[in-house]
């Protein structure tokens, strides 16, 4: 172990802190994560996460990775009672943009490899958090404020100040590396700022949303789908998702775009999903019992772009959303910092010189593809204002033409999911054999359209 590398300290126990936490204990003696919220160690609810009373969704690609971070964490959930998709079933899943529904026959290619696992945000995070407090190395400091990091000089990071709660007592906690995991309310725009680093230029989504959650408790054997998900549309601003989660509950969600708000109250939630979504789906919500109190939250996306910055502090990163708040209709959020958690473990093999930079780089090349694909489709849900350029045009041309394709093709739907999944990357969308494949299921269509009238 590297003689330096004896305390670091988190800030922030969410998801994203804690998978920062879980690669650290490789690297340092001790790692402290310290937490504002008293953390219950089962799944439920708490103030400090209410994004976790929305919809949300583990890729398969960030389960996999999960699974090798925490070896054998995918089984516990399953035997907890979280749902799991396994066979390959095309019909199990029912995603709609555009008007176009991507294919629901047939099985996928290799189901093994697209094994889905259906689980709310709290439950996953309480069993993560298990994990993590389990690891000898790990200190859990909840119920504390974090005050700020500490620079005796200015490039140099030394530890944080915390303070406890229920008592006002202050504590330094001396570190090697501190951590900033807290999220969108993160505060180190602001120390930078004040010790002379300035502000990351931040890139705003082009997509602004509002959401209403409902968890709901629904009789066995009414949806045959694991997970609805309907986009908005630039003619119709609403969408929504109803998504399997663990013990026979799921996450009903309706979302607008364009200025527009959501119903604050269940009734009002689903007469909207009956506005788009299938019959079946609609009674089995209405046969539901609601589970705690409707949700609402306004979202945009957010990416901080620490990468550019001329000048960073040693000892000092910054992680999750607290760099990058991708929109939660996405459901992105969680498999992105398992994703920068990779990154991290990868980084610190490679020793401590230029750390922090050398991590705001790997991270980037994480977000970068998911970032732009994310503006790609917000173009395609929303109303343009003003006139959009030609390449804007293009993009959402293409969308719609995939979309349509795939609706047609199990193929296609496959080879979208996986990406979508993040099981292969997004430039497999570019190749050839999906471009040739998507011409080919769109010329019938093209040549009827463009087939005279008969006299």
């Amino acid at each position: 172990m590297n003689e330096r590398r004896k305390h670091a300290v988190v800030c922030g126990a969410g998801m994203a802190g804690l998978l920062a936490a879980r690669v650290l204990t490789e690297f340092y003696e001790t790692v402290t994560v310290v937490e504002r919220d008293r953390l219950p160690h089962d799944a439920t609810q708490r103030h400090g996460v209410p994004q976790g009373r929305h919809f949300h969704a583990l890729s398969i690609g960030g389960a996999q990775l999960l699974g090798r971070l925490f070896p054998g964490l995918l089984d516990e959930l399953v035997a907890a009672g979280a749902t799991v998709c396994d066979d390959g079933n095309l019909s199990r899943i029912s995603f709609r943009a555009g008007g176009h529904e991507l294919n629901r026959s047939g099985q996928f290619a290799d189901p093994a490899a697209v094994v889905m696992f259906g689980a709310s945000r709290p439950f996953l995070e309480s069993h993560v958090q298990r994990r993590v407090r389990g690891i000898a190395n790990v200190v859990i400091l909840d119920g504390h404020d974090v005050v700020g990091p500490i620079a005796a000089q200015p490039d140099r990071i030394t530890g944080a100040r915390v303070v406890d709660r229920d008592t006002g007592i202050e504590t330094v906690l001396d570190a090697d590396l501190v951590v900033d995991a807290m999220g969108r309310s993160a505060r180190t725009p602001a120390f930078l700022d004040s010790v002379g680093y300035g502000r990351p230029v931040e890139r705003r989504a082009v997509m602004h949303g509002s959401y209403s959650s409902q968890l709901l408790a629904i009789p066995n054997g009414m949806i045959t789908e694991q997970l609805i998900f309907v986009c908005p549309e630039a003619n119709r601003p609403t969408g929504g998702a109803l998504a399997a989660y663990e013990n026979g509950t799921w996450m009903l969600s309706v979302g607008c775009v364009d200025g527009r708000q959501p119903p604050h109250d269940l009734a009002g939630m689903i007469t909207a999903f009956a506005r788009f979504a299938p019959p079946a789906a609609v009674s089995a919500v209405r046969a539901g019992r609601p589970l705690g109190e409707v949700s609402v939250i306004q979202h945009r996306g957010v990416w901080r772009r620490y990468d550019k910055l001329p000048n960073f502090p040693t000892g000092l990163l910054v992680f999750g959303d607290a760099i990058c708040s991708l929109n939660p209709i996405y459901g992105q959020g969680m498999t992105m910092a398992v994703l920068e958690a990779v990154a991290l473990h990868d980084c610190l093999i490679n020793g401590d010189a230029d750390l922090s930079r050398r991590f705001f780089r790997a991270a980037r090349e994480r977000i970068r593809p998911v970032w732009a694909s994310n503006q790609a489709n917000d173009l395609y849900m929303t109303k343009p204002y003003g006139k959009r350029s030609i390449s804007q045009r293009l993009i959402t041309w293409r969308i719609d033409k995939a979309l349509a394709a795939a609706a047609r093709d199990p193929v296609l739907t496959e080879r979208i999911f996986r990406v979508t999944q993040f099981i292969d990357p997004p430039s497999t969308l570019s190749r050839p054999s999906f471009t040739m494949r998507l011409v080919a299921n769109l010329r019938p269509r093209i040549r009827r359209q463009a087939q005279p009238a008969l006299s």
